[in-house]
């Protein structure tokens, strides 16, 4: 039941940026104020599709929530199955598709990359909002939510990118 609650929560926050986002006058011209959108409403999907998968077990190598996910596994199903995106490889091999964007810019649907093992893009997360991500870690064995500011993480935050726009 706290699982339940715990995305119910999640889906809450993803639908309050949305509507908080409609409220903004787009700026630019038609074209890119509908490729913005567009980018958008894809990286929610990414973001609510990724928040499904919370709970789903850990498995070194896993690409598919049947037989369980690493992180970049994880990642990779997410961004194909929500947008139709082909992301593959290691964490570090999709730190080097995407634009690098500064922290304060992330917006659901970005990816976000850790030094967890000692070496450079070791873990990829999904930001999904309100300064919180969700990926596939190791501990604990299962798919979850975490707080950039919790501070294990914060130490170890490499960069963030986004592939959607």
């Amino acid at each position: 039941m706290d699982a339940l609650r715990t995305i119910f929560q999640r889906l809450l926050i993803v639908a309050v940026l949305v509507l908080a986002g409609c409220a903004s006058a787009p700026s630019g011209t038609p074209a890119a104020v509908a490729l913005r959108n567009a980018a958008e409403a894809r990286g929610q999907d990414v973001a609510i599709f990724a928040l499904s998968l919370v709970e789903t077990g850990y498995r070194f190598g896993g690409k598919n929530p049947e037989a369980g996910l690493d992180c970049s596994g994880m990642v990779s199903y997410v961004f194909n199955q929500a947008a139709g995106f082909k992301l593959s490889g290691s964490a570090a091999d999709i730190a080097r598709l995407g634009r690098t964007i500064a922290p304060d810019q992330l917006k659901p649907g970005d990816l976000v990359f850790f030094n967890t093992l000692r070496r450079s893009h070791s873990h990829v997360g999904i930001y999904i909002g309100d300064g919180r991500f969700v990926h596939a870690p190791s501990s604990k064995g299962r798919v979850r939510t975490e707080s950039l500011r919790n501070t294990w993480f914060a130490a170890r935050f490499e960069e963030a990118r986004s592939y959607l726009d």
